[in-house]
């Protein structure tokens, strides 16, 4: 059976070719259950992996896509029938295994999760990886004692995917979120998300000489790392916690044990590629349940497969907003 897919190809020369290309069943890598993909996005590492010199994809040819969520074709597993909803992130699928960016898919059954009955395979794909990287944020910050109660929640890098989901739910659920974003056209965006204010970038990207500056956040979503990531662990309340979920700004931290040492803040890092089964299951009941669905709405750019590899390189450069979903059907 033919399907569509994104085709990452490299020549003897090293250089990468991306298109839309018909594929068959047969060129599927190993799996126990076949998937018919209706949604996809495109996500930071999506973009790597269709750039030469991304450093993910091991092996060439390649189908690209971290996220899918579908309708199950055939099982060779118990524990999925022809039928059910399933969404997948992580496991480094659309990096080392073909991924989503296709009509179907081939994948290990442990790689899946079920569908919540609350949510659309369109809704899931617009959470994706970074939805699941905000909500497992969000439930860190909680395990760790954060409130509503307690003070303003930062959330960095904002607009992004990872930063509008953890916007939203922490607005939902009742905290006071401040918002850092370097494009000022994306604050009445971010307010709508329910932001309580609109922190400029320039404010907080650079590292203070003072390893401990005044007490003002309860708490803190970070997609940025770098320099950032420094100087809010050095503006956190006593006990408080940021939870890194990135590292746009730069994989370094220019640092001190001081904040560590004198407020006992915790640095809590968060991957979303390797999580256990359980977690993944926690985290998707907890999206389905704490994450307004008219916001969601309101996040979405659709797109169609023909047009993932110019929005992949859009990604890389921070020019997208709020969340990408591919139809891979359209």
């Amino acid at each position: 059976m033919l399907f569509n897919a994104i085709f990452v190809e490299k020549n003897a020369d090293g250089e990468l070719s991306t298109e839309l290309k018909p594929l068959t069943e047969d060129q599927f890598p190993e799996g126990k259950v076949t998937v018919d993909v209706e949604y996809s996005t495109i996500n930071y590492k999506d973009g790597l992996c269709m750039k030469a010199g991304g450093g993910l994809v091991r092996n060439y040819p390649h189908v690209p896509g971290i996220d899918f969520a579908g309708t199950v074709r055939s099982s060779e597993d118990s524990r999925y029938n022809p039928g059910d909803k399933v969404v997948l992130t992580g496991w480094r699928v659309g990096e080392i295994h073909w991924g989503g960016h296709a009509q179907m898919a081939r994948v290990n059954a442990d790689w899946l999760v079920p569908l919540p009955a609350e949510l659309t395979t369109k809704q899931a794909m617009a959470i994706g990886t970074a939805g699941l990287a905000a909500i497992l944020a969000i439930l860190a910050l909680e395990d760790h004692g954060l409130t509503p109660d307690m003070g303003e929640v930062l959330v960095t890098g904002a607009a992004g995917g990872v930063g509008s989901i953890a916007t939203a739910i922490l607005a939902n659920l009742g905290y006071k979120v401040a918002a850092v974003t370097g494009r000022p056209d994306t604050a009445e965006y971010l307010m709508s998300l329910g932001a309580t204010r609109i922190v400029a970038r320039a404010e907080i990207d650079t590292v203070s000489r003072r390893p401990l500056e005044s007490e003002t956040w309860a708490g803190c979503v970070d997609a940025v790392g770098g320099e950032m990531l420094a100087r809010v662990i050095g503006q956190l309340n006593y006990g408080a916690s940021v939870a890194a979920v990135g590292l746009a700004g730069g994989a370094t931290l220019p640092s001190s044990v001081l904040p560590f040492l004198l407020r006992g803040v915790n640095l809590l890092g968060i991957d979303s590629v390797m999580q256990p089964y359980d977690q993944r299951v926690r985290a998707w009941q907890r999206l389905a349940t704490d994450l307004p669905l008219d916001k969601l709405n309101s996040m979405i750019q659709q797109v169609n497969l023909a047009q993932v590899p110019a929005l992949g390189a859009l990604i890389l450069q921070g020019k997208v907003k709020g969340r990408i979903v591919v139809d891979v059907n359209a």
